[in-house]
């Protein structure tokens, strides 16, 4: 049974491991970025703003892409990390969570700037007035209250992240034990006739989705 042995496994875990560091990195980014674009003004907002959100609607394939072109040999950056750790970071476990931070991100963003944009300014302001310093006031009173959204975005970041192929597929590549993902491990296992394994492991995927998706409607219907 194919449940039982390292093949099946490998996948998953290396997913949960992914979808876990990038989900992190994309709540980090998004919560950060988001609160700044929820408390200023200025010109060519709505162009940033529509920049952070293209990776909602770029297909994966255009996204993996871009990150060839902005990690590979011959750019800046990827000189850069070869040169920091001996090793271009393609074709490595660190390129599908990059991968999967960037196609999480917008959903992360998104949650974040609506839950912020939605606290009393007034709120915020008293306990600036009492004393507090601004980072107490993000901590112990923004924080809570867009908290609920907070945690939404970060849920669906991890969902996301756990279900990217495109991107994922074409920078990180499929090698097993390494960067062979739960979506990636699936496609090869449909290509190359293992339905029995397809099955196995889509219903691991569909499983683990539904429980995120679940959790985030449970907070939004409070």
């Amino acid at each position: 049974m194919p449940m039982f042995n390292e093949e099946f496994f490998s996948p998953i875990w290396l997913s949960v491991q992914i979808a876990i560091v990038s989900g992190m990195f994309a709540t980090i980014l998004g919560t950060t970025i988001g609160f700044w674009m929820a408390r200023t003004s200025f010109k060519g907002k709505l162009i940033i703003e529509t920049l952070l959100m293209m990776p909602l609607i770029l297909p994966p394939t255009v996204i993996g892409f871009l990150l060839l072109v902005i990690f590979g040999k011959h750019s800046v950056i990827g000189h850069a990390i070869e040169w920091l750790f001996n090793q271009p970071v393609i074709f490595t476990w660190w390129a599908a969570a990059i991968a999967s931070t960037v196609v999480a991100f917008p959903l992360m963003y998104q949650s974040a700037k609506a839950g912020f944009s939605t606290i009393d300014a007034d709120i915020e302001g008293a306990a600036k007035v009492d004393g507090a310093h601004p980072i107490q006031v993000f901590t112990y009173i923004t924080v809570p209250l867009a908290l609920p959204s907070l945690l939404s975005g970060a849920v669906l970041s991890f969902a996301r992240a756990l279900g990217e192929f495109g991107a994922t597929f074409m920078f990180a590549g499929n090698i097993p034990g390494k960067t062979q993902t739960l979506p990636t491990a699936i496609y090869v296992a449909i290509d190359s006739g293992r339905m029995e394994l397809a099955w196995a492991w889509t219903i691991c995927i569909v499983i683990l989705s539904f429980i995120m998706l679940l959790v985030v409607r449970s907070h939004s219907t409070r």
